[in-house]
């Protein structure tokens, strides 16, 4: 029987998606979990796999349209089985371009963001070659930035006007500008100009700007620190990647994912939503990690993260990572997740504190793991040492809970041998 496959909901706020490709078109056998289109969202590009096996009977919304959520895209069935027609649930682009002429209004809470309404023609000359103020989908961008494409050259055929990867890809083999004009390596004698610029903000940061704001302002938030022994963890991490391949290699985030899974499992009011006039205590422990992306931040939702290996959940991760970065994510890549921890640990920070996503109750900021002398029994000595705060929703937890879990984190932190057995 002919299953029509939906739009999916792709994270609490999403309303509607661009259907940017089809992958699969008429008459094509597909396999449930083969990549049926693309789309793209306030996130990133999304793979859309289907959910039936068979072959593709209708091809119901139409490449470059805007569709709700939950709207028909297409069908699958067997071979030569007849199905009715279905019409698109689809915003046409005059209807996209009044939907972005509604969101103006509403998107910009400050007044700092609604400098980017100016008219970006004066930003031309001194923006950045490959982005800046053009509209481009997070695909053309990608296109356009590994082939040296200046996307301002390029007329777009999307939404609005907007470039998508059909046309950098015309643009590429019609051989028109490939060139990157930020090519002037302009000498030192050369007066630098200080005008301002103005950057048009991308969808994803739209939407981090929007659900930011929403939780900082209306989610009440408290945080609690400590500071974590990481002797052990440092110790065994070293001796475990002796024995593994270099794209194996586990890291202290490896570590932290894996001690905050074990963790929730005792504490089921921080794996949680808050949801009006009720929290919703999730079964699973699904961790969400951080992750900087170009143009904004994602959060990949590992599954199940109590309840594997951490060789497994490190390869998993890097999995996701990367199709975050290269704008190729799954679905189940970014929905689901029960708690997130971001790390900037990286990038040399020894402490700080996040924004709880909602509708998640908590968040975790992780600094770096640092050796600093430290001070036992009377006597100074050097020591790794690394701080991490809890943010969480005050709505559904309490500090004295908070300071517990911090402290239950500790023992699998610094006893890290209790996370391979």
């Amino acid at each position: 029987m002919a299953e029509t496959i939906n739009m999916p909901k792709l994270g609490f706020d999403m309303a509607e998606g661009l259907l940017v490709r089809w992958v699969k078109q008429v008459g094509e056998t597909i396999n449930k979990g083969d990549v049926l289109a693309e789309i793209e969202t306030d996130k990133a590009t999304v793979e859309v796999e289907s959910s039936a096996s068979g072959v593709v009977l209708q091809l119901i919304a139409e490449q470059g349209s805007m569709v709700p959520v939950n709207a028909p895209i297409a069908v699958v069935g067997q071979a030569g089985e007849v199905v009715s027609e279905q019409k698109p649930v689809t915003s046409d682009q005059s209807n996209v371009e009044g939907q972005k002429s509604d969101e103006k209004p509403a998107a910009p809470p400050s007044g700092t963001m609604q400098t980017q309404e100016k008219p970006a023609s004066t930003t031309q000359a001194s923006a950045p070659a490959d982005d800046g103020p053009v509209k481009a989908s997070p695909l053309a961008r990608k296109v356009a930035k590994d082939n040296g494409v200046n996307l301002a050259s390029i007329q777009g055929t999307g939404p609005g006007g907007r470039v998508v990867r059909k046309d950098v890809e015309a643009a590429l083999s019609s051989g028109q500008p490939s060139t990157v004009s930020r090519q002037a390596g302009a000498p030192s004698s050369v007066v630098v100009s200080h005008d301002d610029e103005t950057v048009q903000l991308t969808k994803l940061r739209q939407a981090i700007a929007r659900r930011m704001t929403e939780s900082k302002t209306s989610v009440p938030h408290f945080y609690v620190t400590h500071e974590y022994k990481m002797n052990a963890a440092m110790t065994l991490r070293k001796e475990v990647n002796q024995f593994l391949p270099d794209d194996e290699k586990l890291s202290v985030n490896d570590f932290i994912v894996k001690a905050v899974a074990l963790t929730l499992r005792e504490f089921p009011n921080l794996n949680a939503s808050f949801a009006g006039d009720k929290v919703i205590r999730h079964g699973a422990v699904n961790v969400g990690i951080a992750v900087a992306v170009e143009n904004g931040l994602l959060t990949i939702a590992h599954k199940d993260t109590d309840q594997k290996p951490m060789r497994q959940i490190s390869n998993e991760i890097k999995a996701m990572v990367a199709r975050a970065r290269d704008g190729k994510v799954k679905p189940d890549d970014i929905e689901g997740s029960t708690f997130s921890i971001s790390n900037l640990g990286m990038y040399d920070v020894e402490n700080f504190i996040a924004i709880v996503n909602p509708p998640e109750a908590s968040i975790l900021a992780v600094g770096s793991a640092r050796e600093v002398p430290v001070i036992e029994n009377g006597k100074i000595k050097p020591g790794w040492r690394m701080k991490a705060t809890i943010s969480v929703d005050h709505r559904v937890s309490d500090g004295a809970e908070a300071a517990q879990f911090m402290q239950k984190l500790a023992e699998f932190l610094e006893n890290p041998i209790r996370m391979l057995v």
